[in-house]
């Protein structure tokens, strides 16, 4: 399942590459993130809660860091599991960012996701309404962060 979408925030390219290479930072705008350890720079490990209509999963999920090209785009690599009910998830994501002629960055996200188990067979599509529901919340929490910071 392809997810993608795009945000605007209203700061310079620079600053919002250095604050969406921030795992903390990153963690606190994921909705139901409920932990993150930094292995090293370019790994990290969460814990993230994922709601889907009645059925609630939580992944332990590593997530490496597998390109950079600074200020302008990310790659990474995640994959979990839900435990004991055996759903897997995998994704391949790209972030760019572009310098907007107002000043701002738009951000621009994908992913190519993979789930399997127990919570792919919930749904498709139900999944997928979700993942783009918590694209925007991720938006909205972290363009509130950045922007709060540019104005400081």
């Amino acid at each position: 399942m392809r997810i993608e979408g795009r945000f605007a925030v209203a700061a310079p390219i620079e600053k919002v590459f250095a604050r969406i290479t921030d795992a903390a930072l990153m963690a606190s705008c994921i909705s139901g993130c409920e932990a993150i350890e930094i292995v090293d720079p370019k790994t990290y490990r969460a814990r993230i809660l994922i709601e889907v209509g009645p059925i609630k999963a939580r992944f332990n999920l590593v997530v490496e860091i597998t390109g950079e090209e600074p200020p302008n785009r990310v790659l990474s690599v995640t994959r979990g599991e839900e435990g004991s009910r055996a759903s897997m998830l995998s994704a391949d994501n790209e972030l760019t960012l572009a310098a907007m002629p107002e000043g701002g960055t738009e951000v621009r996200y994908a992913s190519e996701v993979s789930v399997t188990g127990r919570f792919c067979n919930f749904g498709l599509g139900m999944m997928k309404k979700k993942a783009e529901a918590l694209g925007k919340k991720f938006a909205e929490a972290f363009r509130a962060k950045v922007d709060l910071a540019a104005a400081a």
